[in-house]
């Protein structure tokens, strides 16, 4: 293991105690080597960069991947370990503070829904490569630390989606299309491609095409523009946006690509649909 203890002593603690920052580290564990069950008085993020694992909270047990990560609360029985065949390896930060919960519960985490995956991990892991820098930086080490800590939370809050636990009786098919239909809700505004989709879903992109055909009759990819389309609608109807903002808004870099798909689908340009709806 790897890791340092942020200098919180160089902070008034009666004047900052928004985040304090207990410990941070880059770890692994062999297959079949556990934590748990147990509880701390803090929390712990752990974000999983190869291998996989379980973690159980609440009588739960969730299966964790790389590019996905979960939180521990304070005060709450949880375990972890790595696959029985395989082992993982991942960073995590240890820290409370008066706003702790309030941060991670903007971002969907709770003990309830207590795990997220990233589209961006590179994004996650530069910030804990900042925050393993300061250690560097004796003067500063404890702002640099604080400010990566920060940057973290952030991406947690706008990049990240949390895993929600979805009802076990449901047949697969339709956990695999709720999880995908739930994935571009979220995400329609990205550039996402069906390849995301099935990553996110963690299926191949052939029987993805499969189910969404199965079950609602439409392709992913076509499920996807329409539901972009619908929401290029709404924005027209509902905002002073302009066409190059409204196709940025929807996941379409290319403001005429995406005037050319409108017209497709609703026999309109998105200039023309707005004269005719203020008619």
């Amino acid at each position: 293991m790897k890791g340092f203890k942020p200098k919180n002593d160089l902070i008034d603690q009666n004047l900052h105690n928004d985040i304090k920052l207990y410990y941070c580290a880059y770890d692994g564990c062999e297959p079949n080597k556990s934590w748990g069950a147990g509880m701390i008085d803090h929390y712990k993020l752990f974000f999983v960069i190869k291998g996989q694992g379980y973690f159980e909270i609440n009588n739960t047990v969730y299966t964790i991947k790389a590019g996905s990560g979960f939180v521990i609360p304070p005060n709450v029985v949880v375990s972890y370990r790595p696959t029985e065949t395989n082992g993982w390896n991942y960073f995590w930060i240890a820290f409370n503070g008066i706003n702790a919960e309030n941060y991670l519960t903007r971002a969907n985490i709770s003990k309830n829904q207590p795990l997220f995956t990233t589209l961006y991990p590179e994004n996650f892991l530069a910030s804990f490569a900042k925050l393993f820098q300061s250690e560097n930086n004796s003067k500063a080490t404890d702002l640099i630390s604080l400010s990566a800590f920060y940057n973290l939370l952030s991406i947690l809050i706008d990049e990240c989606q949390t895993s929600t636990k979805i009802p076990s009786n449901l047949k697969p098919k339709d956990l695999y299309l709720n999880q995908a239909i739930e994935f571009i809700h979220t995400n329609y505004s990205r550039a996402i491609q069906i390849e995301d989709i099935a990553h996110h879903v963690n299926v191949d992109r052939k029987y993805l095409y499969q189910i969404f055909k199965e079950k609602i009759n439409l392709s992913p990819k076509q499920y996807l523009i329409d539901f972009r389309i619908k929401r290029a609608k709404e924005l027209i109807k509902t905002s002073n946006l302009s066409v190059q903002q409204i196709s940025n808004s929807v996941g379409y870099i290319d403001p005429f690509l995406f005037s050319k798909i409108f017209k497709k689908k609703t026999g309109y340009s998105p200039t023309e649909y707005k004269k005719i709806y203020y008619l």
